[in-house]
């Protein structure tokens, strides 16, 4: 029956590497090892109560559809134009400044491919007008779609918050110093490549991209306060966290409406247009995110079945550093093969998690390793949305992305791993 188990599961990562729908595949290997152990009923019980998974529903969703309004309003490219107009004239770090704001923007907007589409529709052609190599320009923006890793908005924050039975906002605040360390070492050895390869500003190589630049900023006229509306819950979040308290506690949920609200006050968008977006956001988070985390559950209660997460947690037991290899690199490779360190990091996170403390570490500490690393892994992978996205910006194939990442995001996760 272990066997079985352990031959289902590479099935099911292999599965997932070649694209098959993440949802199915977990779902169905899930009730075919709580078939093969015997517990059918519990995979439908792991199903129905993760449905309606406490706060994480409505964080995910709430998030989700503020992500929306920001879209349908245009403040998220108020914000990443705003961005650009200040770094276009600072070629000398062009490329660790990019890498950073996009980093720090997509914890506000927490997908990695709404991020790459906002913020590299802008930053990309502005980097390849200072001279920029296309590929590298790309690679600046790619490099820091893993920000929403420390966010409360993607699925897994939540998540390891309810593991550890606290709230969302001390994971992020546990896991933040660590995680904008490794960001800077990502933003030092992209930007050392490209020193090393010449890649950097070259006054003739953006010559040919200027006027069609000037065409776009011209055509676009920033507004300063929707540029600041989608940091707004993000702010709201860290002066109402229990760490900082500037303000009474602020949940998740409280922020994004906070935020929808705002947006439609300052905009002047129609409120029935507001509304049905907030709403197919929510709509969209639950088919999407929620998803993958009731069908990782459903895999997750298969292992158990088979007798494979007990045996898994016998093999870490007494020994912190396996625990560490497994959370950081396991997640990291099938997120550089899948191009989505969500199943992985998932299904790691709800079968071994649990019991981190078996083997020398804490639930918070193992979980966060473990989405983490499955967001770096992303950011260099070939077949990731974002990588697609930015490859399309600057007209290069997204093996050129991964070929100048692979390092700085390799540095990235082993620098988290060590320090956290």
């Amino acid at each position: 029956m272990l066997f079985l188990g352990i031959v289902i599961v590479l099935l099911t990562f292999a599965a997932i590497v070649k694209k098959y729908e993440a949802r199915m595949v977990l779902f169905a290997s899930g009730v075919v090892m709580c078939i093969i152990g015997g517990t059918v009923s519990s995979a439908v019980d792991a199903f129905t109560k993760t449905m309606v998974h406490g706060t994480l529903v409505p964080t995910i969703c709430t998030v989700m559809g503020f992500s929306f309004v920001m879209r349908y309003t245009e403040c998220d490219k108020h914000l990443a134009m705003s961005i650009s107009s200040v770094i276009k004239n600072s070629k000398a770090v062009l490329i660790p400044v990019t890498i950073l704001i996009t980093w720090w923007i997509n914890i506000a907007i927490p997908s990695a491919a709404g991020c790459a589409a906002a913020v590299g529709s802008i930053l990309i052609p502005t980097l390849i007008t200072a001279g920029v190599h296309p590929a590298m320009a790309g690679c600046a923006v790619l490099a820091g779609t893993w920000g929403s890793a420390i966010s409360p908005g993607t699925s897994h924050n939540p998540f390891v918050a309810q593991l550890a039975n606290t709230d969302v906002m001390t994971v992020i605040m546990n896991e933040a110093p660590a995680a904008i360390i490794a960001s800077l070492v990502v933003m030092a050895a992209l930007t050392a490549i490209a020193v090393v390869y010449k890649e950097t500003a070259d006054e003739k190589r953006g010559q040919n991209h200027t006027a069609v630049q000037n065409e776009t900023e011209n055509a676009f006229k920033i507004n300063p306060i929707h540029a600041v509306i989608p940091l707004v819950p993000l702010i709201l979040l860290i002066l109402g966290s229990k760490q900082v308290a500037v303000l009474p506690f602020v949940n998740v949920p409280f922020a994004m409406i906070i935020g929808t609200l705002l947006a439609l006050l300052v905009t002047w968008a129609n409120p029935q247009d507001v509304c049905k977006k907030f709403f197919d956001g929510m709509g969209n988070a639950y088919g999407n995110v929620i998803g993958l985390i009731i069908a990782a559950a459903v895999f997750t209660q298969g292992m158990a079945a088979v007798g494979l997460t007990d045996s898994l947690i016998e093999v870490m037991k007494g020994s912190q550093s396996i625990a560490k290899i497994a959370g950081a690199f396991g997640p990291f490779i099938i997120a550089v093969l899948s191009g989505s360190g969500d199943a992985a990091a998932l299904a790691f996170n709800g079968a071994i998690t649990p019991f981190a403390e078996h083997f020398g570490m804490s639930i918070m500490n193992l979980g966060s390793l473990a989405q983490m690393s499955g967001a770096i892994g992303r950011s260099m992978s070939p077949v990731a949305g974002a990588t697609l996205i930015c490859a399309e910006l600057a007209d290069v194939s997204p093996m050129e992305l991964t070929k100048r990442n692979a390092i700085p995001m390799l540095l990235g996760v082993i620098t988290f791993m060590v320090i956290f």
